[in-house]
């Protein structure tokens, strides 16, 4: 098993970040036509599960700045939710402002801008400090608001969840996110296959790839397997690392099924319109 240590940074949205001339080794990459982070551009026009992948933005009052995430559309009954990190919605203590969720955006919000009504992060991420302990609890859900088309209505239909449970192992992963900073746009979708490890030997647990190396930008895009969506990005190793990592906080039982419950449940009772 591999034991993460103390080097894990979370990825700091707005970051500007130089970064060495590879920072995954050409062996690792398994990305058709993968940069020196292990990502490629997404071909247009975007399609399936890249359809239902979007720009989260919000704002932090406090420090006065922008925050840029990625995001999913996750298949609910409310037909509203997207599934991201909790460090996308939840910072230092505090509740990220003015989100929207951009769907498919490829250089402008093709199928809208989707303001967020209610957030949801597992209550350990709200009321203690941050420290790596937490990062198998970054993960959140946004209720967008429902109009008279909810979501899904105009993305497809969201993406099927896999929860998974301790010693997990997934190989053929596809990340998907927005990575910002030198050498890309910020505007366009990106991905890297990757094979993962198991992280932590505890629940809820988390998983490791060291085939792509996430840069701004990237946090809270999806983590798929084949059709279904088994977590999110969550952070990854300094970018100055030539051997650079990404850790995925993955979709567990019960914490996260719990959370996702209790938004579901909430969106329904959200009037459309």
């Amino acid at each position: 098993m591999l034991r993460l240590v103390l080097s894990l940074v979370l990825l700091d949205p707005t970051a500007v970040a130089e970064v060495s001339q590879r920072n995954v080794p050409v062996p690792r990459i398994l990305t058709p036509d993968g940069d020196r982070l292990g990502y490629a551009p997404v071909p247009r026009p975007y399609a399936g599960a890249r359809r239902l992948t979007g720009m989260l933005l919000g704002h932090d009052p406090v420090t006065r700045t922008n925050v840029l995430c990625g995001g999913a559309v996750i298949n609910s009954r409310s037909r509203s939710l997207v599934l991201t990190a909790a460090h996308c919605l939840y910072q230092h203590g505090r509740a990220i402002k003015q989100l929207a969720f951009l769907p498919g955006y490829d250089e402008q919000p093709r199928m809208g801008i989707w303001p967020a009504v209610r957030t949801w992060v597992p209550a350990k991420w709200r009321s203690q400090p941050y420290s790596p302990d937490l990062l198998p609890y970054d993960i959140g859900l946004v209720g967008v608001v429902r109009r008279k088309r909810p979501l899904e209505d105009v993305t497809g239909r969201g993406l099927p969840r896999l929860t998974t449970g301790r010693g997990t192992e997934l190989r053929g992963l596809e990340l998907l996110g927005y990575p910002g900073g030198k050498g890309y746009p910020g505007t366009q979708m990106y991905r890297c296959v990757a094979d993962t490890v198991e992280a932590l030997s505890e629940e809820p647990g988390l998983m490791v790839t060291r085939n792509c190396h996430a840069a701004a930008g990237g946090s809270g895009g999806p983590a798929l397997y084949g059709d279904a969506v088994a977590g999110v990005v969550s952070s990854s190793s300094p970018l100055k690392d030539q051997k650079g990592y990404t850790v995925l906080t993955r979709l567990s039982a019960p914490v996260f099924e719990r959370m996702f419950a209790k938004a579901d449940k909430s969106m329904q009772l959200i009037p459309s319109g």
